[in-house]
């Protein structure tokens, strides 16, 4: 069932647009991880990626590093003050553009990519389904998807002070399934203490 409600997305932009100006002095030490994380994915030079939900735009740099110069890297938010403090950290600059928009409803073309890296994104899609569809829609055949965290779920909800259950969307058995309907293919899957990171491929049209 979909829950991607224009209610469900105020929620999102209103919940983060409360802790953008905070948000990389809460995760100051979280930068190599996400370079890590980059360098997982396969990206070649010249390759177009999309981090979604990029927030402040940690992983920007390192996504630039792996595509080069001759390469696209785009940044899309749904959060207005995230995309401002990406642009106050100076993170723009390793971007070819930042896209306030809606991961769900993408303003690019079917194809268009060659990889989509989401950090702490499937846990805050409206509508997991739809937004995962919407990835592989605008993703070549064969193109990659990384899900990440700096933490893996056992540790994130310590941090968070509950427990973690077999409902969480990130766990292999809900996540296998739903990547599978919206056209993905699941590779590998880590879920450690210091990291958690999903790779998928684009099933062929």
């Amino acid at each position: 069932m979909r829950h991607d409600s224009a209610d469900d997305r105020a929620a999102v932009r209103e919940f983060f647009t409360e802790r953008a100006a905070r948000w990389d002095t809460r995760f100051p030490d979280d930068g190599p991880a996400y370079a890590a994380a980059v360098a997982e994915m396969g990206l070649r030079p010249g390759d177009a990626v999309l981090d979604a939900g990029c927030g402040t735009g940690r992983a920007l740099p390192a996504l630039r590093t792996e595509v080069g110069a001759s390469g696209a890297v785009l940044g899309a938010d749904l959060t207005p003050a995230m995309l401002e403090e990406a642009v106050r950290a100076g993170r723009q600059s390793a971007a070819t553009a930042l896209l306030l928009a809606d991961v769900a409803r993408l303003p690019l073309r079917d194809g268009c990519l060659d990889a989509v890296f989401g950090a702490g994104l499937i846990s805050h899609l409206p509508g997991p389904d739809s937004g995962l569809s919407e990835l592989a829609r605008v993703v070549r055949p064969q193109g990659r998807l990384a899900l990440f965290h700096p933490l893996g779920r056992a540790a994130l909800a310590a941090r968070q002070g509950r427990q973690v259950t077999p409902q969480d969307i990130r766990a292999e058995p809900r996540l296998r399934p739903l990547l599978s309907a919206t056209g993905w293919r699941l590779l590998s899957y880590v879920d450690e203490d210091e990291r958690y990171l999903v790779l998928a491929e684009r099933e062929p049209v």
